[in-house]
Parts: structure tokens; C-alpha cells; sequence
């Protein structure tokens, strides 16, 4: 047994220790953005191995495989699950510093018992001991999420989605937290209403095909699948409207629990189209009038490579770090929304760590409606971590934080609350260390639960 990442990793100050053990360890999770499969949940799924649980969708994996020259073949190519899984094990000891690592770590503890490094020496015996354990009661993903104290989390889903899991879930007495469903309507916000009724006038998606030249004269075969969609949710709703079909599908999202709604942008064009500010502008309405909470992430750059995404799809792990958002287009909106007294509860996040500053300094400006959110994507690790905290602590107040998220398609991936939690405490403790703070562990006791937990409850 290595005595690597023990109880008090990270925790380096008696009072950090305190923190942690007696008060964020303690907390239960409400994870308000992660990308798990509702089905698998429905169905209490089980793993048959570490491959299906750990790389079957994580492009966190993916990307560090590739930058230590693992072939395809072992990431999301054919090749056996052990194989694939000794690719990973080959991978972890070269990632020096990375949260990976001790993601990993954390997870081979938490949920197996298991304090032995991977590595390439132990892969196999590793491999063996934890299929062996799959197959035992405890390891289905209804089990894995209630081992963490998860008591909600929020999923991501379509505005198409039927939401039919999300019913068999909230019917099934034996899982004992609530799944909620989140709005995601980022497909449908640049597509233009012209271009959706051109497809609806058509009598079929075979039409389309046929290229029939009376409704699109100019490029017949371009009707992009993002156009097609909004096509399908207006049928589906009955309107040949998108914003209003978008409306609809919001409704029944809230009727199924919805308390989220989530927007991803590379660019943020209010300020220059005019149909994608009214749209947005219709939805930050909507979600105010029915108190579902706005999140924004921006910044990134998805699907660089065309080779990754023409042989596996998006989130391959194909993307980057983007521009700064424009602070004066985001301002725009929330004046917009606020003005009419219609502005949600809203949460900010960045993938560009230049926007830090920018939105922490923008959500106070809306408080206490407004929260600077966590650190998203390639922030989440220790340094992304630690510049989040800090611009909470300077420029916003941290105890009013809503705390951690996973971001995450992994069932067991929910020791990232704790790999963050311990960062907090240990922040928090060298405050105190270095004179920044008085030593009262009752008042620092209850902000650090309040963002473990308490203020996501009440926020959401």
C-alpha cells in the first residue's frame, strides 16, 4: 500500500484537516452540470470493467492518451478493453501534475478500496480485482452516485429529448436522489427562421434529399442538421415558429423537473445578430418567469480536428481554449433582461482563464442573482482551481460560491468535489497560516459546508 494521496492529501495545516474531515467531507453533492446518461441511470447500468467505466466517454482521458502518443487504435478505436485499459495505466504515471492523476487515484480509493498506484506494473492485477468487484451488488451506476451523497444532479439534454428517462427515474423508488433534466438549446440559436420554414414546407425529409429545387433553388443539398432540428422541434410542438416551439419544449422540461437551463458559446454575437439576441433574449425571459437558473459557459473552441470529428463525432476531444468573450455584448444582455426585471439567476463560467477577472467582477454586478461559477474544462484543475478561488475571495465573495461541478460523462467521477473540497480547505487554512484570518473554525466551518452544498441547495 503506497502511502501516496492518504487521508490528508492536499490538507497541510491543521486547520485545513479540520475543514475537511469535519465539515466538507461531510457535505452531501448537488452536481448542477454534468453530462451522465439518464438512461444508464434508469436502468442501473453495470460495468462490466474499468474500460466501460473510465474510457468508454472521457475525453479528458483521450486528450492525455494523445499527447503521450497512444495510438487511436487504444482510445477510441477497436482494439480489447484490456489493451485499451493498459494504454491508460501506460499513460497515468507521465502525467505529472495533472488532476488526472490523482482523479484516478481518488477513484481507485473511493469506490474500490484500492491504494496501489496504476501503473504499468499494476495494471493487470488492478484490472483483475476491480472486474471482479463490478460483478458484485453496490457497483450499478444508481449505487456509485448514492456512495458519493449525491442528492440532485442536472444532466444535459436537447430541447428535442422526449425526457421518457428522466420519467422512469422519478417512478423508480429505489433510487434515492433526484435526476434533473437541463435545457440545452445551443444548436438552435444561430439557426434563422427562414430557413426552417423552407424546410417545413417541404412534405418530407425525402424531399429534402431529392434536392427539390422550387424550395431551395440556390444550394438544395445544404440544409444543415442544425436547421433539420429546429424543423423536427417544430413539428414536434406544432408551430412552424422556432421560438415558440423552444418555448414549448421548455415547458415540458419544467414539467419533468427542469431546474437548469445551459448555453455553451464560442462567440457571444449579441451586439451584431439581431435574430440570436432575440432568441436568447426570449429564453433569459423564460427561464426568469419559470425560475430555472441560466448558465453560460464560454469561450471555447470545439471540434479543431476535422480527422476526429469525421471518424469518432464531437466530444472526441477534439477542442480548446477560445478568445476572451466580449464583456460589452454580455453587459448588453443582462441590461436588456434586467431592465425589464426579467433577468434569472444566472451562473458564469470561462474556459479562457484571461475572462476571470471579467466575469467575476460582471456577476457582482447582478448580484446576488449572479455567481462567478466554477472552474470549467481545463480550469478544473489545481492552478484553474486556485485562480477561480482567489478571484472569489478578491473580487466577489466566496462564501456566497455555489461551489464544484463535474462536467463530467464518468459515473464515478464525482471524487472531483473532493479533489476540490480539499483544495478549498487548504486554501482556506494558509489564509489563516499566513495571518490573512482569524482562526475561527466555527465561521469558516460553515462557509466552507455553505459551498460545499448549503448555497447550491438554496441557489438552485
Amino acid at each position: 500500500m503506497t502511502t501516496f494521496m492518504t487521508r490528508d492529501f492536499l490538507l497541510d495545516t491543521p486547520l485545513a484537516r479540520k475543514l475537511f474531515h469535519e465539515h466538507a467531507a461531510l457535505q452531501p453533492i448537488f452536481d448542477f452540470h454534468n453530462h451522465l446518461s439518464p438512461k444508464d441511470i434508469a436502468e442501473h447500468r453495470r460495468f462490466h470493467n474499468l474500460t466501460e467505466l473510465w474510457l468508454e466517454t472521457d475525453h479528458y482521458k483521450w486528450r492525455a492518451m494523445r499527447a503521450c502518443g497512444v495510438e487511436e487504435r487504444l482510445i477510441t478505436g477497436d482494439a480489447a478493453p484490456f489493451e485499451k485499459f493498459r494504454a491508460w495505466a501506460e499513460t497515468l504515471p507521465k502525467l505529472v501534475g495533472n488532476a488526472l492523476y490523482y482523479w484516478t487515484h481518488l477513484e481507485l480509493q473511493r469506490y474500490f478500496g484500492i491504494y496501489e498506484l496504476l501503473g504499468p506494473e499494476t495494471a493487470e492485477e488492478i484490472w483483475q480485482k476491480t472486474e471482479e468487484m463490478l460483478k458484485e451488488e453496490g457497483f450499478d451506476t444508481v449505487s456509485l452516485l448514492a456512495r458519493m451523497k449525491v442528492q440532485v444532479l442536472c444532466t444535459t439534454d436537447d430541447p428535442l429529448d422526449t425526457l421518457e428517462w428522466h420519467k422512469k427515474i422519478r417512478e423508480d423508488e429505489t433510487i434515492p436522489f433526484k435526476v434533473c433534466p437541463s435545457f440545452r438549446p445551443d444548436k438552435y440559436l444561430m439557426v434563422r427562421q427562414e430557413e426552417v420554414k423552407k424546410v417545413l414546407a417541404a412534405d418530407s425529409e425525402d424531399m429534402i434529399r431529392a434536392e427539390d429545387e422550387a424550395i431551395f433553388p440556390e444550394k438544395p443539398a445544404e440544409v444543415s442538421p442544425e436547421v433539420k432540428a429546429a424543423a423536427q422541434l417544430c413539428r414536434k410542438y406544432e408551430t412552424d415558429e422556432l421560438d415558440l416551439a423552444l418555448i414549448r419544449a421548455l415547458d415540458h422540461f419544467k414539467k419533468n423537473g427542469c431546474l437548469v437551463s445551459d448555453h455553451g458559446f464560442s462567440e457571444f454575437p449579441y451586439l451584431y445578430d439581431p435574430e440570436f439576441a432575440g432568441r436568447l433574449t426570449l429564453l433569459g425571459r423564460a427561464y426568469q418567469k419559470r425560475n430555472i437558473v441560466m448558465q453560460l459557459h464560454l469561450g471555447p473552441v470545439r471540434n479543431n480536428s476535422a480527422k476526429l470529428l469525421s471518424e469518432y463525432g464531437p466530444d472526441a476531444g477534439g477542442d480548446s481554449v477560445g478568445k476572451t468573450t466580449d464583456p460589452f455584448a454580455l453587459s448588453a444582455f443582462f441590461k436588456t433582461l434586467e431592465s425589464e426585471d426579467h433577468l434569472p439567476k444566472t451562473i458564469l463560467y470561462n474556459l479562457n482563464p484571461s475572462d476571470n477577472m471579467m466575469l467575476s467582477t460582471m456577476a457582482v454586478n447582478y448580484a446576488p442573482k449572479m455567481q462567478f461559477g466554477a472552474a470549467w474544462w481545463f480550469n478544473d484543475m489545481y492552478r484553474g482551481i486556485n485562480a477561480q478561488l482567489d478571484e472569489l475571495m478578491e473580487t466577489g465573495a466566496l462564501a456566497s460560491s455555489v461551489g464544484m461541478l463535474t462536467d463530467s460523462r464518468s459515473f464515478t467521477s464525482f471524487t472531483r468535489h473532493e479533489y476540490f473540497r480539499r483544495i478549498l480547505c487548504r486554501k482556506i487554512g494558509k489564509l489563516v497560516e499566513e495571518g490573512f484570518w482569524p482562526e475561527d473554525e466555527k465561521t469558516l466551518g460553515q462557509i466552507v459546508e455553505d459551498i460545499c452544498y448549503r448555497n447550491a441547495a438554496r441557489f438552485f
